[in-house]
């Protein structure tokens, strides 16, 4: 039995979470406060995952392979039966996702991954959440950069203005600050898929714009959300803010922690994200450029024609992203302002020390994976499917600042 299966070793992030989990743990090293931890990798070609082991080095000599294509759910409940976690790294989720999901779900096995497509983080609560609360799986999406940092940056702000105030915070905003990184062709590919479903089917756009999309089964609250769309002056912070591109995923995994957590944040509970872009004239002619330029490549990748252009002369393809220097001198610092009903105020921010989607994505993945296996007994948080801050809380935030360069701080109000 695997405590970790990587299932999409051989991908972009995989490569380099597998690289970490070698580092970190070797093939049987410690795991930290739970102890031993056994892992294995997996993907549909054996040839590529011979050429991954062999590129890990002589430490990964005994490290276990194992064959399973993402369209064969025989496969998928094969692979899950021998583990106890399951990283995804397969992306897009919405075209390869959906038969693990269906299999952890049903065989118990605990999963995790990286996705940002709400609509299919949607489909999949619906589909499979009794199974794997019948079963005991802890399914968790979203555990990188989109959306750890957001997730858990409002769970500490809001945990702190219980122990300060008694009381949560009802508004709260996150700001980029800085951020230095690249995409890669993975991550393209699942933001134009997303295009592409909403092309065929046009009630999307309702579902992908409704804040509260993913607190399914609840009784969601009427609670008007703001939503940055274009150049906005933020009063909290002085300056001129701009649209944050993983806002329309954050948002909704934020909203959801609230909705599973029993309203922990109140009904009430306000919440968006944006760039800063700085103040004066200046900050609000960098917030239009970048409102008008992401506007604009949203409506290009939109158009079927263009969009072909785009991923065949523009965008990274599948398997490209950051260089390895890249991800070591990236990094990113978001900055968190909550107030209470009777205008306390607090601030926050997170920051990390590598490239945000796939330096520090790895290791994000990592912790979270490992968090599942060590840190989370089945009898301490039952089957189905939680959001980083309701599956881990705390425990994330310990071995996010102690194993993977990320620091969460609570500053003094204004």
């Amino acid at each position: 039995m695997h405590d970790i299966v990587v299932f999409g070793a051989t991908s972009f992030v995989g490569q380099i979470l597998a690289h970490r989990m070698i580092e970190e743990f070797g093939v049987e090293g410690s795991g930290g406060a739970g102890g031993a931890l056994r892992w294995a990798i997996a993907g549909r070609s054996r040839a590529k995952l011979d050429e991954l082991k062999a590129a890990l080095g002589p430490a990964a000599a005994a490290l276990p392979v194992i064959v399973a294509d993402a369209a064969d759910e025989d496969a998928m409940r094969a692979m899950c039966r021998g583990a106890r976690v399951v990283v995804s790294t397969v992306g897009p989720y919405a075209l390869y996702g959906e038969p693990l999901v269906k299999a952890c779900a049903e065989t118990g096995t605990d999963y995790c991954d990286l996705t940002g497509e709400v609509q299919w983080i949607r489909r999949m609560v619906t589909r499979y959440e009794a199974a794997a609360k019948a079963s005991g799986a802890r399914i968790v999406h979203c555990c990188g950069f989109d959306s750890i940092p957001s997730d858990l940056g409002v769970h500490v702000l809001q945990r702190e203005a219980q122990r300060r105030f008694g009381a949560p915070l009802t508004r709260v905003r996150l700001r980029v600050k800085a951020m230095r990184g690249g995409a890669s062709g993975g991550t393209v590919a699942s933001l134009l898929n997303v295009l592409k479903e909403v092309g065929r089917d046009k009630s999307l756009r309702a579902e992908l714009a409704n804040p509260y999309s993913l607190c399914v089964g609840v009784d969601a609250p009427s609670t008007r959300q703001p939503n940055v769309a274009g150049a906005v002056h933020d009063e909290a912070f002085g300056s001129w803010v701009a649209p944050f591109v993983m806002a329309g995923i954050n948002t909704r995994i934020v909203h959801r922690s609230n909705a599973v957590s029993g309203w922990r944040y109140g009904r009430e509970f306000r919440y968006d994200e944006a760039v800063l872009m700085g103040r004066g004239l200046r900050g609000r002619l960098a917030a239009l450029g970048t409102a008008l330029g992401l506007g604009g490549f949203m409506v290009a990748a939109s158009i079927g024609p263009l969009r072909s252009l785009l991923e065949r002369f523009v965008l990274p393809k599948p398997g490209e992203g950051p260089s390895p220097e890249a991800q070591r001198t990236g990094f990113f610092d978001l900055r968190l302002h909550g107030v209470t009903a009777d205008g306390k105020t607090l601030r926050g921010k997170v920051t990390g020390d590598r490239d945000p989607g796939y330096g520090s994505t790895a290791r994000m993945l990592l912790q979270a994976a490992a968090c599942l296996a060590n840190d989370t007994p089945k009898d301490a948080l039952p089957g189905g499917f939680w959001t980083p801050a309701t599956a881990f809380g705390d425990r994330i935030v310990e071995r996010l600042e102690a194993r993977a360069g990320l620091a969460f701080k609570v500053e003094e109000g204004g």
